[in-house]
């Protein structure tokens, strides 16, 4: 039989692990009686793209991503409509479509995964030209996707930090959607487009996305106050987000979104500048991709990034009905609202920044 050719392309600098240890897992772990395999470094951003698509070139059956999820996207980007598939071994702090192909997040599993050689053709989406996996998106969660690739530092308390900071001011904006079935206008906190179930680190923005449905799913999030923003965070995290009074979903093949002026947008977290008008489709079983052919027999535990924003969020979710209930019975609706609303943001930031201690 003759062995697969198989290529890892290692981002010694990406995620939040040493990497230093990885190759000679490789070594010990990989079937050399399936593959012959060779590793290559990045060196530089968007390197990981040059080297993915010099390997499809060559032959290479496979392409493994070694690095966090701006490494596996460059990686996928290279390799969309070929014959070679991408493999993953995860090794940032989201991990968004490791997870939600619920493949292992050691090394050790990640490799020992690709012995299995399960490869199924994926759907993948494209928001006015640029590729995307898990989700693209425009409002908050792009502003947001902005402030964190300029913050200086990488790391889930960074992004919490600044969901609490910028929550609070930003504005919603009015979206014009056009998709196959006519055309809508909605005033939107965001707009999230999902080939997949999640931003990364469990959390769900569309719990039923799949990959494999040759659709997209369209979340609206509407404009809601600070208190409930901890419902939608809660409801986030336990995969119950479609369910939540603030979100309206849709499932399509090809959506057109006007907005008043241009602005940022994310694909897959990346921010980039575009046009008031954009394109997104779904283009189906367009990326070979190793899957986990044990997935649906796996549970994964909670990540204490999920454990805590539970714990937390659970906590204000009661407060908001105490302070609902308060306002009720003494008739001081604005004055305890506002009030009530302060002290529990302030308390959120605290006990975030206290047991986020990763």
């Amino acid at each position: 039989m003759q062995k697969k050719k198989i290529v890892f392309i290692l981002n010694p600098i990406s995620g939040v692990a040493n990497k230093a240890g990885i190759p000679h897992v490789i070594d010990t772990v990989l079937d050399k009686e399936k593959f012959e395999y060779s590793i290559v470094k990045t060196e530089r951003a968007g390197h990981a793209s040059e080297l993915a698509r010099a390997a499809a070139a060559d032959g290479a059956d496979i392409v493994v991503a070694v690095g966090g999820d701006g490494t596996v996207n460059e990686v996928a980007r290279a390799i969309c409509d070929t014959d070679t598939a991408l493999g993953i071994v995860p090794c940032g702090s989201g991990n968004g479509l490791a997870r939600h192909l619920m493949l292992p997040l050691s090394v050790k599993g990640a490799i020992e995964l690709l012995n299995t050689c399960e490869i199924h053709d994926l759907d993948y989406g494209c928001i006015n030209g640029m590729p995307f996996f898990c989700t693209c998106g425009m409002g908050f969660d792009a502003f947001i996707s902005m402030k964190f690739a300029h913050a200086g530092k990488r790391g889930p308390i960074t992004y919490v930090e600044n969901v609490l900071r910028e929550g609070l001011k930003y504005k919603p904006e009015t979206y014009t959607i056009e998709d196959e079935t006519g055309t809508r206008e909605y005033k939107a906190f965001l707009i999230s487009i999902a080939n997949a179930s999640q931003y990364g680190n469990d959390a769900y923005i569309a719990p039923q996305a799949s990959m494999r449905d040759g659709l997209m799913d369209v979340i609206i999030m509407e404009p809601f106050d600070v208190l409930e923003a901890a419902q939608v965070s809660l409801d986030m995290f336990n995969k119950t987000l479609d369910k939540n009074s603030k979100i309206k979903t849709f499932r399509s093949k090809h959506i057109h979104v006007h907005r008043s002026q241009p602005g940022v947008i994310h694909y897959d977290g990346d921010p980039i500048m575009a046009d008031a008008d954009l394109d997104i489709i779904i283009r189906e079983k367009g990326i070979k991709v190793v899957v986990n052919p044990f997935a649906d027999k796996k549970k994964r535990r909670p990540t204490k990034m999920q454990s805590v924003f539970s714990e937390i969020l659970s906590t204000v979710h009661d407060a908001r009905v105490e302070v609902l209930d308060a306002v009720k019975e003494t008739g001081e609706a604005v004055a305890a609202d506002i009030s009530a609303q302060t002290k529990k943001v302030q308390k959120i930031s605290r006990q975030i920044q206290e047991k986020l201690n990763f």
